[in-house]
Formats: C-alpha cells, structure tokens, sequence
C-alpha cells in the first residue's frame, strides 16, 4: 500500500464508500461482461474442439464470472452505511464473499487436476484448433483491457476487491498463454498429451489464485493490523499538533472500503476539558480527510498522571512498534 505523505496512500479508506462505490463500478461491471463473453464463447469452442485444455480454461473463466458476480454484489453491500445490526459498517461482507471465491478455486482446480491426469494418461485428439487458439487470443485481448479498466479503479479507489479480481485475471491472462502452447503442441507438433499438460497447468495456476484470495480476505476477517507504510501515515497525521506529546497503542484494521482506526493521544494534564476536547476534534478532521471511510476512536491521556486501563489481554505494547 504505497503512500505519499503530501497525500492519501492507497487502499481502503481512501474515498468515502459513495465515491469508492462509484470508482469501482465501471471494473466490476467490466468484469462481469468479459467474463461472461468468454465463458459463452469457450463452452461453444470447447464443444467443437474436444481440448481438455480449453475446457480448463471455460471452467476457470465460469469461476471468473462466479467471482466478478460476487465482487460486483459484494463491493455494492460493502459500501452500504452503518445500521443498527452492523454499528462498525458492513465492510467485511467483501472478505466473505473472498473466502466463497476461493473455495469455489479449489474445487475447480481438483476438478481440472483428474481431468488432467485422465487426458495424460489417455490422450485425446484436439479438434478444431483454429478456433480453440483464436477463442484463447480473444480471451487474451478482453483479458488486457479489463486490466487497463481494473487498474484504473485500484489507483484512484485502493479497492481491497477490484485489487484481488485484478490478481485473478493477471493469472488468468498467463493461463490463456499455456492453454494455447498446449493446444498449438498437441495439433501442430502431435504431442497430444502437451494438451493435458497445459490443463494441470492451469489448475495449479487455480490453487495459487486461491491461496492468495482466501489469505487476503483472511487477514480482513482477523483484524490483521494495516501495512505498515499507512500506521506510519496515521501517525504522521494524528501527531501533526505541538500540543500532542505521543501518540500510543494504535490499532488499525481494514473491512473492505472502510478502515477503523483507534488510539490513545497523550496531553498535558493541566488542559481543560474543553481543550483536549479541541485536540481531539483537530486530530480526527486530520484524519478524515485523509482518509474519509474511517471509523476513528481517539482517547486522551493527561501525560505522566494517567494510571494502567483498559484489559491487558488488547495491549501488545510490548511487542509492537508503539512501545
């Protein structure tokens, strides 16, 4: 999550949920369209050629549709406002529908896994090349416009979503690349089992998206503290006021567009109430702009007066960089 510290770094947080929404639309809903032309196309295809590779590729191009669906879907819930249930946002619903994509990347990847491992052992003639190869260049130019499309939206939104749906087409982009290799060897040079090679390629490729989508979302479900490139940035923030003497136990989090931020600012302890009261308002405004999707908690300390508080079970002071 790269920053500059003269503006807002990337990542969630960055745009207020109506405008993140409004940035990651046009991506999603490119995702959607390409994905589903080229899972159309690769089933016709497929039906014609008999290429257990390109029927690795339609399979993994259906779980492209599966997961723009849920992205496009979760993105919208994700950005919904604060209600009585869910007080801290509904955020977390874009790591949920993660895990959903990635057990669904698995269980395509073990499919495609035997599939290879039958068509190894029992190679089957390729039929109609030529259209299997020119449904993979299709799929090659759809691939790197949606990129273009995609990475626009991450740059100007830090979108946790769009940035992982990215991810997933990047690989699909050098899946397409082996499944022509594979197809182009089994027709042209007669290395029929070259097909089924490329197929264990691809869902291997499958269970490496996977791992990597569920480890993000898993990060979000745990409460896995930001980067540590944004902790710098919000304290650099927080502690722009000569009035703040420190700034201690910081705990940030990321919930899909929205971030939640908390800490303790110590002050001097002859302040009114009213003052600090001031500091703190000061202190959060500076946040805000930085970053308007942020649920934000600041506590104030009279510094050298205040006694131990709070469970000692939530202070990793000890271990962590705020010490």
């Amino acid at each position: 999550m790269p920053h500059d510290f003269a503006g807002s770094p990337q990542g969630p947080g960055r745009l207020s949920p109506k405008d993140a929404l409004s940035h990651t639309g046009q991506a999603t809903a490119a995702s959607v369209a390409v994905a589903l032309i080229l899972t159309l196309t690769k089933a016709v295809v497929w039906w014609m050629s008999g290429s257990v590779a390109l029927l690795a590729s339609m399979a993994d191009s259906l779980l492209d549709l599966t997961a723009s669906l849920t992205v496009y879907l979760s993105v919208r819930y994700a950005a919904e406002p604060a209600d009585a249930e869910h007080r801290y946002g509904h955020g977390k619903a874009e790591a949920f529908a993660g895990i959903l994509q990635a057990i669904f990347v698995a269980m395509s990847a073990v499919l495609l896994l035997r599939e290879g491992i039958e068509h190894l052992i029992n190679p089957v003639e390729v039929r109609a090349s030529g259209w299997a190869i020119a449904v993979m260049g299709l799929s090659i130019v759809l691939t790197l416009g949606l990129l273009v499309v995609q990475t626009r939206a991450v740059k100007e939104t830090g979108s946790v979503a769009v940035e992982g749906d990215r991810a997933h087409y990047f690989s699909d982009l050098g899946a397409n690349v082996v499944v022509i290799i594979g197809i182009g060897g089994a027709t042209m040079g007669g290395l029929l089992w070259l097909d089924a090679v490329a197929a264990l390629a691809v869902s291997l490729w499958l269970f490496w998206t996977a791992w990597g989508v569920a480890r993000g979302a898993g990060d979000q479900l745990m409460d896995r503290e930001l980067p540590d490139e944004a902790r710098e940035h919000i304290r650099t923030l927080a502690a722009n006021d000569p009035r703040i003497i420190n700034i201690h136990e910081l705990r940030t989090r990321a919930s899909g567009p929205l971030i939640h931020i908390q800490f303790h600012l110590a002050l001097d302890p002859g302040l009114t109430l009213s003052e600090a009261h001031s500091i703190l308002v000061d202190c959060e405004r500076r946040l805000i702009e930085a970053y308007p999707a942020a649920d934000i908690l600041i506590h104030a300390d009279p510094h050298g007066e205040a006694e131990p508080h709070g469970a000692e079970f939530f202070n990793a002071e000890s271990t962590s960089k705020d010490a």
